[in-house]
Order: C-alpha cells, then sequence, then structure tokens
C-alpha cells in the first residue's frame, strides 16, 4: 500500500519511534513531584519545551503541550476571547479554516458572540487586505491559518499578523500543516500545531500564547503546563512529538524540494491524461507536499475505492464521501468543484516509482467509475436557436455527480443559446453545477426556488 495521506496523520517517525521507547524508560513519573524519578521526568520535559520553542520561534514559557491539535485550537480561541471580552465580542477567521477552528466559532456566536468570515479566492487564498478590512474596534481575535490542509494553499500570515498588530488585534495562527517545514514568520499572539501532522504520535498538540497576549483559560485548572492545560500529560508521546518535530525540520529543506517536484509531476499529468479534471489550489504558493484535484461525473467514494483496491490511500473532500452530504467548506468557499475530489498529500520518503504508478493507474480508475455512472460524452454542436428555456432535468433525490452527469446527458440536446434547467436537492450541486459549466464552455445563469431543492438554470454556449 503506497500511503498517500500525510495530511491527515503522518507515518511515526523513526527518530519519534526511538525517543517513545526510550522516554517509557526515563518519564514515567510526575514531573512535578520532587524525588529522583520525578526530577528525571522533569528534566525530559524541560528539554522537550526548549527544543520545541527552538522550532517553533517562541520562548519556552510562551509554548505548552496539549492532548491534541484540536485542543490547543479550542484553548487558544476561548482563552483569548474570554480575556479581550471588555474590547469586544467580535471574531475574525478565513472560510477554509480548519473544522476546529470553525466549531469553536460556532460556540462562540451562539453565546452571542459575532463572526466574520473572510472569503478566498479560487486558489483557496486569503487577500491579507480584505482581513483587514474586516478588523474593527471590538475584535477581540483573528484565526488564519499558515497552510490550508486540504489544498495546501499558503497564506499571507506575515502581512496578516503586520496588519492584526496596527489594529491591536491578535492573530491566532493554526500551524498545524505548515511547521514540519519551518517556524511560521510574523509577529502572530498565538499559535497551535499537532504532532500527529509531522510524525509524532497522536495525542500531542502545542499551544503557544506569547508574552503580552492577554488570555485567560477557561474550564478547570491546575499548576500544570502554565495553568492552561489541567491534568497529568503523556511525557514519553511529549518528547517523541517534540524529537519527530526537530528531525523532520531538518529534512525540510532537501524533502520539500524532491517532494515538490513530484507534486508538480502530479499536477501536471493529472491535468493531460484525465479529460475534465481541475487541479485546485495555489500552483506555486502551496506546501511541497499536498496536490488536490476534482473529476467530472466521478463519484469522490467510488474513486477512493478504487485506488484503494489499486493500493493507493488517498483522501476526499467530496461531499459523497462525507457523512454531511454536503462538500468540504474549503472547495465550496474556493467556489471550485467538489466532485470526485482527491487529496494527494505524500509523507517523507515516498519514492518516485510509487508516484508513476499512481499516475498509471489513476486515469484508468477514473474511466472505470464514470463508465459505472453512465457519464456522457463530449456532444456535438447543435445548430444556433433562439434564446429559449429548453427542458428540465429532474434530479431531484440523486447525489453527486449524478446531477451534472444528467445535465451534461442532456445539454447536447439544446441547441445553443438556449437554456435548461436541474432540479436538484443535493447540496453539492450548487457548486459543481456552476464549476461544470465554467470547465465546459456553457453559462450558469443562476439558481432559482423550486419547491424542492433549487433549480440550477444553464445557458447552452458551445
Amino acid at each position: 500500500m503506497s500511503y498517500f495521506d500525510a495530511a491527515s496523520a503522518a507515518p511515526l517517525h523513526p527518530v519519534a519511534r526511538e525517543a517513545l521507547l526510550a522516554s517509557l524508560d526515563e518519564g514515567w513519573a510526575d514531573p512535578a513531584r520532587p524525588y529522583r524519578e520525578g526530577r528525571r521526568a522533569r528534566l525530559l520535559l524541560d528539554a522537550a519545551r526548549e527544543a520545541a520553542a527552538e522550532a517553533v520561534g517562541c520562548r519556552p514559557d510562551e509554548l505548552v503541550f496539549t492532548p491534541s491539535g484540536t485542543q490547543a485550537v479550542h484553548s487558544a480561541m476561548s482563552g483569548t476571547l474570554a480575556a479581550r471580552r471588555r474590547v469586544g465580542r467580535h471574531l475574525v477567521h478565513s472560510a477554509v479554516e480548519h473544522s476546529s477552528v470553525l466549531h469553536a466559532a460556532a460556540v462562540h456566536e451562539a453565546a452571542g458572540g459575532t463572526v466574520t468570515e473572510v472569503g478566498v479566492d479560487r486558489t483557496g487564498r486569503v487577500a491579507a487586505g480584505d482581513l483587514a478590512a474586516a478588523l474593527r474596534p471590538d475584535t477581540a481575535l483573528a484565526a488564519l491559518q499558515s497552510a490550508n490542509h486540504e489544498v495546501g494553499t499558503e497564506q499571507p500570515v506575515e502581512e496578516a499578523a503586520a496588519a492584526c498588530r496596527e489594529a491591536e488585534v491578535p492573530l491566532l495562527v493554526d500551524a498545524a500543516q505548515s511547521l514540519p517545514w519551518g517556524p511560521v514568520g510574523g509577529a502572530w499572539s498565538l499559535l497551535t500545531g499537532s504532532a500527529h501532522k509531522w510524525g509524532g504520535p497522536p495525542g500531542v498538540g502545542l499551544l503557544v500564547v506569547r508574552k503580552g497576549t492577554r488570555f485567560a483559560p477557561q474550564g478547570p485548572q491546575d499548576e500544570r503546563e502554565s495553568g492552561r492545560v489541567p491534568g497529568f500529560g503523556n511525557l514519553p508521546a511529549v518528547v517523541a512529538a517534540v524529537a519527530s518535530l526537530r528531525a523532520v525540520q531538518a529534512e525540510a529543506a532537501a524533502e520539500g524540494a524532491r517532494l515538490r517536484e513530484l507534486v508538480d509531476r502530479i499536477r501536471a499529468r493529472v491535468a493531460a491524461a484525465v479529460p475534465d479534471t481541475e487541479v485546485v489550489g495555489d500552483p506555486l504558493r502551496r506546501l511541497p507536499h499536498v496536490v488536490t484535484f476534482s473529476c467530472l461525473y466521478v463519484d469522490g467514494e467510488t474513486l477512493l475505492h478504487e485506488l484503494d483496491r489499486a493500493g493507493f490511500a488517498v483522501s476526499s473532500g467530496s461531499s459523497c464521501t462525507s457523512s454531511t452530504l454536503t462538500p468540504s467548506h474549503v472547495l465550496r468557499a474556493m467556489g471550485v468543484l467538489s466532485e470526485g475530489n482527491v487529496r494527494v498529500s505524500l509523507p517523507a520518503g515516498t519514492a518516485e516509482a510509487d508516484v508513476d504508478r499512481f499516475l498509471a493507474v489513476l486515469p484508468e480508475a477514473v474511466r472505470s467509475v464514470r463508465e459505472q455512472l453512465g457519464a456522457p460524452a463530449a456532444a456535438e454542436p447543435k445548430t444556433t436557436g433562439p434564446e429559449t428555456a429548453g427542458p428540465v432535468v429532474d434530479a431531484l433525490g440523486k447525489r453527486c455527480p449524478l446531477p451534472v452527469i444528467e445535465l451534461a446527458k442532456v445539454i447536447g440536446d439544446v441547441p445553443v443559446g438556449a437554456t435548461l434547467t436541474v432540479l436538484a436537492d443535493d447540496e453539492a450541486a450548487r457548486l459543481d453545477i456552476p464549476a461544470w459549466c465554467e470547465m465546459r464552455g456553457q453559462e450558469y445563469v443562476g439558481e432559482r426556488p423550486a419547491e424542492r431543492g433549487a433549480a440550477y438554470v444553464v445557458r447552452r454556449r458551445v
């Protein structure tokens, strides 16, 4: 099996494994106790904190370890919002943040706070000026990830941090995806990370609160981790997590360059070898190991199963691979095709031969799924006719990508200039029908209310 889902969880780094086994013997005691075993554990914890702070680019007393990256995000948001309540209860975040940020924002809004979501361009990148424009006198916190977890696009953190500093608003940076490649620059105020993203053991996160940032930890507290994280920490896992972070950062320059070349190969060959495929995300300002693409007329879940049978583990943001039946909020915010979405995220050490084998397998896997779903071939243009309303395609009750497939089957029977209407109640249709129009050179007229779902109007142009 070729594992291509490192953005979800990277394989345990060999250095992490060695450090974990060694620290199980040395770091089992309570580091708060004054006897020998406790002092030995305390030395390990202090050394890990200093090493992590160096890798992040902060002071050791600004960094604490948490049970997960998600808890680090939640603690960062709740603690800052509570501490700055007198300033106001306004929160700003990008539309493509990790779900941990969105869930915390929803809780804040339900409790009476206000939230502004800053949009992104088609590559998934926030304009720093847009984030700056969203800041208000009552803004208590802004949140911006350093790089997107689904499409790999890097965000303008340094420019955003400068704008927040000028407005006297703390900026929280979710650095889970980028931290393995090096520290995050800029005058950010809070930062979070997650060890299983860089080859450390799961169950370890980190939270940095820079000096001068007002912060009030929420919930019951004790004397551990500066009062910010209660409970007895998993010291062996912390030691292993920090060891792996230092190791991957030391390898980042060489390995990043190698993986970037492999990803560039995937970006180029997928677009050339698989018809009706859209490669998404910023082609240049991106993480070196992530590439995401979407395939028309493809069920994402079926495609993932086909690739799994061929020996490849990949991820997807398609609605048909989720329990919510809605497309990824990231793809939706970008306005790109969501159906048949595949995210490839290469772990360190990925062999060139494995990538080439994936590129050889993918076209047939996509063709097979399209054939199973009855996807249409390209239609011959009909004679130009008057711009009149054409047929109605009833795709109610059908999940992605079937509404788009039904549209594609009928478009060839519509004269150029005439319209047709697609009735669909799958949330993905709201994103995928306009994306299909852009990819196929047709005109998306708009959406109208319908008795069930919505009516999507398309005008044939080619």
